[in-house]
């Protein structure tokens, strides 16, 4: 059942000149006494969101560091991914009707891809609610694999999960050694694993990230019939309702009225783990109607890593969600130097500085107002894009992610205490 998943190699030492010798250094020194040992990380899709692209750079930097480390995706049938969209909506607070069909489902994927899991590791990371209930399934049939340290990784804002849904995660998460969540806040009560906070991060030398040339810039918006010539705004995320895809349009209908030159980018990864896509890229288009300004476009019309690289240079960028785990677009956008306008919800704070590096806003009105204000002043656009990037590299590359999972790897292995800043604040 489940699928390893083939990668390029990286190379720390590439990252050297962004991030600096000092912090290459600790890594490596880090990683020392890791050597060899044999990593897995678990998720439900190997494209689409921002779990596959952190573990596309992870991973391999892993590797060169020494450790064994591998990816792999679970399987399962389309009944499967509907039921784990309605956990994922559920822990984000949507209110689900729980079945006992929906549970039959979920565990009859999980015993399968638990039937697949034949070898041992020294850590495990299990990403989300998908992969979540494997280790309690090894552990009664005292199967091997069931050893070593298991993480599991949240990538949820779970500060108004479903109580029912929850209480139905909860005994599988109490079986990890370790877990792993964005923000403190978003911790819920459990019994077992150790608590660590790692808010995610971006891969400034990926192609989605890497500076793009003037004429491949160019090239791109003229490809998808974008006016360079014509301002022009850009959210780029998932379709779905906590993204506010409908809401992105309205606001872009007021600031059109007073801009109406102005263009909208919406694009979108379609994922195989994310039944909802569909349906949602359908209202978004009818929402559009025949306004030709509005490009709405997806890894489907051809728009890969670099396409959307050159759209996230947009003259401003949005993320205008009602929920958000992290949201890692918004890191992405301040890296190109661009203001991001986006929802005061989940993890987008902890990245955004108000009024320095964008706004935050709380509904279509306030992000038309601040949409509004950016075009009309290029120069504080500019200058908040600049802060942008220096406090994205402060925080939010990948270097910083990968030194936390060793400094976790670590801790679990009983080496030294978890530093202060990957602990959860006391109560």
């Amino acid at each position: 059942m489940l699928e390893s998943i083939d990668l390029s190699p990286k190379a720390l030492d590439d990252y050297r000149d962004v991030v600096g010798a000092d912090a290459i250094d600790e890594i490596r020194r880090l990683a020392e006494p890791l050597s060899g040992s044999r990593v897995l990380h678990i998720n439900a899709t190997a494209y689409g969101g921002g779990v596959a692209e952190i573990l596309t750079t992870l991973v391999p930097l892993m590797r060169d560091l020494g450790l064994d480390a591998e990816w792999q995706v679970v399987r399962g049938g389309d009944e499967f991914y509907n039921v784990t969209k309605a956990i994922h909506n559920s822990l984000q607070g949507m209110e689900i009707d729980w079945s006992p069909e929906m549970d039959e489902t979920w565990l009859h994927h999980t015993g399968r891809n638990a039937d697949a899991f034949d070898e041992t590791y020294d850590f495990v990371v299990a990403h989300d609610p998908q992969p979540a209930g494997i280790r309690t399934l090894l552990k009664q049939r005292n199967a091997p694999g069931a050893g070593g340290k298991w993480v599991w990784r949240c990538h949820i804002d779970l500060t108004d999960a479903q109580t029912e849904t929850w209480n139905r995660l909860r005994p599988y998460v109490s079986d990890f050694d370790g877990a792993i969540f964005t923000a403190a806040d978003y911790v819920k009560e459990m019994d077992g694993p150790q608590v660590f906070i790692v808010p995610p991060a971006i891969d400034p030398l990926s192609p989605k990230n890497v500076d793009l040339s003037e004429e491949t810039y160019r090239n791109v918006l003229a490809h998808y019939h974008v006016a360079h010539d014509q301002p022009f705004i850009a959210q780029i995320s998932r379709f779905d309702p906590w993204k506010d895809p409908l809401g992105v349009v309205e606001a872009y209908r007021i600031v059109k009225q007073q801009i109406p030159e102005l263009q909208l980018v919406m694009i979108a990864s379609m994922a195989h783990d994310d039944p909802e896509g569909w349906e949602w890229y359908e209202r978004i288009v009818r929402r559009a109607g025949e306004d030709f300004d509005i490009h709405v476009l997806s890894n489907l019309h051809g728009v890969g890593n670099v396409e959307v690289n050159a759209f996230q240079r947009a003259d401003v960028v949005i993320q205008k969600s009602l929920r958000e785990g992290f949201g890692l677009v918004v890191s992405e956008a301040l890296w190109k130097q661009r203001p991001v306008v986006a929802g005061r919800v989940g993890g987008i704070p902890m990245q955004l500085v108000e009024g320095e590096t964008g706004y935050l806003v709380d509904n279509v009105e306030e992000c038309a107002d601040r949409v509004l204000e950016l075009l009309r002043d290029p120069a504080k656009a500019r200058r908040m894009g600049a802060a942008g990037r220096e406090y994205v590299r402060e925080r939010f590359l990948i270097t910083r992610y990968l030194r936390d999972y060793l400094q976790i790897f670590r801790t679990l292995r009983g080496l030294e205490p978890a530093p202060p800043s990957l602990l959860a604040r006391a109560e």
